[in-house]
């Protein structure tokens, strides 16, 4: 006979040891779009401890789309050893450029990374990063669940402690904007400011978002679309090639330092 509260308590006990279980970890990722994903891949993958903090119910970030809800996405040919890595297939379309569904890349890196070890913990925001004044450095974030933030609901946030933290959220910069807003510090920028976003130009965005990936702060990697908000650079649309190398190299770059 099903008993409900056997179910809830399997439920509540498996996630908070586990959440315990990562309130100190090498890496916290913040946003599972496609850069933090494969970010979280090759970290798990070389035995890093690895959680990564998305904000939304699903992972994914906008590669689930495709362009304008085609739900096809495009990949160069220098980035297909990635979905090879994660077991997701493609189709040569012309020259340089290959196709691939977006539902299956989003299914197979979120899995892959699972598999490699790496932790995804959905429905919870970044509101904050943990700070060393002395150094200064991010040593982790501060995190809440969506549902309050969405809420607007005044409930104290819980921390984790990381040795080095990744912004894989996007056009919005999330984690870059509440360290510099909150601490006035200077970033590896040209102004050691947030630049900001330029219009489209996806040639110049793809080789600028690989270039921008970096330690922007001592201990804060930034990942992805993340890279080019920062620095002043594109925006790419649907071309994904860029995004998933900038997170292995943001990976391969931590663990370096780490290993």
């Amino acid at each position: 006979m099903l008993e409900e509260k056997t179910i809830s308590r399997a439920i509540i006990r498996s996630y908070t040891e586990e959440l315990c279980e990562y309130l100190n970890t090498q890496v916290a990722i913040v946003g599972g779009g496609p850069s933090g994903l494969t970010a979280a891949y090759y970290l798990a993958s070389a035995g890093i401890k690895t959680a990564l903090f998305e904000r939304r119910l699903s992972p994914g970030g906008g590669m689930w789309g495709g362009g304008m809800l085609f739900n096809k996405i495009v990949v160069q040919e220098s980035a297909l050893e990635i979905l090879q890595d994660v077991d997701v297939c493609y189709d040569h379309f012309e020259g340089e450029y290959y196709v691939s569904d977006a539902v299956q890349a989003v299914s197979g890196l979120t899995s892959s990374a699972c598999k490699a070890g790496a932790k995804i913990f959905n429905c919870l925001t970044a509101e904050d990063v943990l700070l060393d004044p002395q150094k200064p450095r991010v040593k982790g974030v501060v995190l809440n669940w969506s549902a309050v933030e969405m809420a607007q609901l005044h409930v104290d946030p819980l921390t984790v402690e990381a040795d080095y933290v990744i912004d894989g959220t996007g056009h919005d910069t999330d984690v870059v904007k509440e360290l510099v807003g909150r601490n006035g510090v200077q970033l590896d920028t040209e102004s050691g400011k947030i630049e900001g976003e330029h219009s489209m130009a996806s040639h110049q965005a793809e080789i600028d978002t690989l270039s921008n990936t970096r330690e922007i702060f001592p201990g804060l990697y930034v990942v992805g679309m993340a890279c080019n908000a920062v620095h002043g650079s594109y925006r790419m649309g649907p071309i994904f090639g860029g995004m998933l190398q900038s997170g292995k190299k943001a990976a391969e770059a931590i663990a370096k330092k780490l290993l």
